[in-house]
């Protein structure tokens, strides 16, 4: 008699609490939900008010006042302080994501990409996964650390941009006229960083992004004086082109290594027994070699070297004359440590004498070197993921792409990605392509694991 009454105390207690997680999980996704539904495309600035209006509210339902938000080139950037409670002395953390999405156009989606929902335990919409759910999981992690009643001994301010997938406006004026509001120690950004988990719920590992590549486009210019079709002539400004691009596509640039991507590859060299990490062992003996290199480039792509590839083309003028221009854009990736006027000359060296080959300065980030390993940093993040999955390694890393953390570094202040997110092993998000979708689990998961990073970052 006596079990069975502890029994129905035990259940009786357990009922509230499920109740509870069910009503906060369900407000999370009501929040995700509306997130998504407005359209942050670059150009609709109206869309971006909304979606600011909204969050300016969400925060100062946790209490968090301090939210400036920025009208600016077509779009807006979000700022919001929560000041010390408890003053440490230590400089303002600064948490980083942002508000816009990659177009989508609707007819070739099997939904509206707009439209919000739930299949085969994933969350569904533009900006899901990049960058959407992770904006949301910040909100509502401070949202749960006033809750809780938690009480910051630093600052902690919040920077939401919206042009991180096109011009970057915002992160540039955030690291310059901007600065004295988001001046930090160190910046966490949302927008990089996450896990990889195996269906059976092991942790593959925790990425923590550390450094990314420069991003530069180039362009590549062949002129002629033209004809008649009739009387071709060998100095064609198209076949010039094509001659270059050609070039540019058989070319490989110098093998590299630095922190970042020797972390990365080191895990990925002890989880994998087979021919892979052994590729992996021999880049890692000497990362010079262009054998090994070459072969795990063809794997690991960007990771290994910088990398440009060809992206748009014109050229000519009539069907029935010979062209007097061709034009193309290279986009390059380039590795951390390379100069962009570098790349520009070996370009140019591919293309000859008859293709002029300049940088589009308005595309490029800063030249940046990756950010220093912190211990402070690293164990906390650590410590949160552990919470959830507890023997999951912690993974440098460098992104093949480029963020708002490029400025940042570029302006003193060292950004680290640490979403709490996570996604399942071998299985694509649709970051920028079709049908962009977050993992169920992923999404509420990352909340309690910022919780507990902010309150080990924050509350020492």
């Amino acid at each position: 008699m006596l079990l069975r009454s502890m029994l129905l105390a035990t259940l009786a207690l357990a009922a509230p609490a499920a109740a509870q997680d069910d009503a906060r999980r369900q407000a999370e996704r009501n929040l995700f939900e509306r997130v998504v539904e407005i359209p942050t495309v670059a150009g609709r600035t109206a869309e971006f008010r909304k979606l600011t209006a909204l969050l300016t509210a969400e925060f100062r339902k946790a209490g968090i006042t301090d939210v400036k938000v920025k009208d600016h080139d077509n779009t807006q950037t979000l700022i919001a302080r929560w000041p010390a409670a408890r003053p440490s002395g230590k400089k303002p953390i600064l948490l980083m994501a942002h508000m816009d999405v990659v177009e989508a156009k609707a007819s070739d989606w099997q939904n509206p990409p707009f439209e919000f929902r739930e299949k085969d335990g994933h969350y569904l919409g533009r900006g899901a996964a990049d960058n959407k759910g992770e904006l949301v999981g910040v909100v509502l992690a401070l949202q749960e650390l006033k809750r809780q009643g938690f009480q910051p001994t630093r600052d902690i301010i919040v920077l939401f941009t919206g042009d991180e997938e096109t011009m970057m406006h915002g992160a540039r004026r955030a690291a310059s006229e901007w600065k004295p509001l988001i001046d930090a120690e160190y910046g966490l950004n949302f927008d990089g960083g996450g896990g990889s988990v195996f269906k059976d719920g092991r942790a593959e590992g925790f990425y923590l992004q550390v450094a990314e590549k420069t991003y530069a486009d180039y362009k590549l210019v062949a002129t002629n004086r033209g004809g008649h079709s009739s009387a071709p002539r060998p100095d064609n400004a198209i076949y010039a082109l094509a001659g270059a691009l050609k070039a540019i596509e058989a070319y490989r640039f110098e093998p590299m290594i630095n922190d970042a991507t020797r972390g990365s590859f080191t895990q990925a060299a002890a989880n994998d027994p087979g021919q892979y990490g052994e590729l992996v062992k021999l880049f890692l003996a000497n990362p010079k070699d262009r054998e090994s290199a070459d072969l795990l480039e063809a794997i690991d792509i960007g990771q290994t070297r910088t990398r440009c590839v060809a992206t748009m083309l014109s050229g000519g003028h009539a069907p029935n004359a010979l062209p007097q221009r061709a034009e193309a854009n290279v986009n390059c990736r380039i590795f951390p440590g390379v100069k962009i006027e570098v790349v520009r000359q070996q370009l140019q060296a591919l293309a000859g004498p008859d293709v002029a080959v300049t940088t589009i300065q308005e595309s490029t980030t800063p030249e940046t070197a990756p950010s220093p390993l912190r211990e402070d940093v690293t164990e906390a993040f650590r410590a949160a993921v552990h919470t959830r999955f507890p023997k999951a390694p912690i993974i440098p890393y460098q992104s093949a792409g480029a963020t708002d953390g490029s400025y940042l570094r570029a302006a003193g202040i060292p950004v680290y990605g640490v979403s709490g997110t996570w996604g399942l092993v071998g299985e694509k998000s649709g970051s920028h392509g079709l049908d962009e979708k977050l993992l169920i689990e992923g999404f509420h998961g990352q909340v309690p694991i910022t919780v507990d990073l902010l309150r080990r970052l924050a509350g020492n």
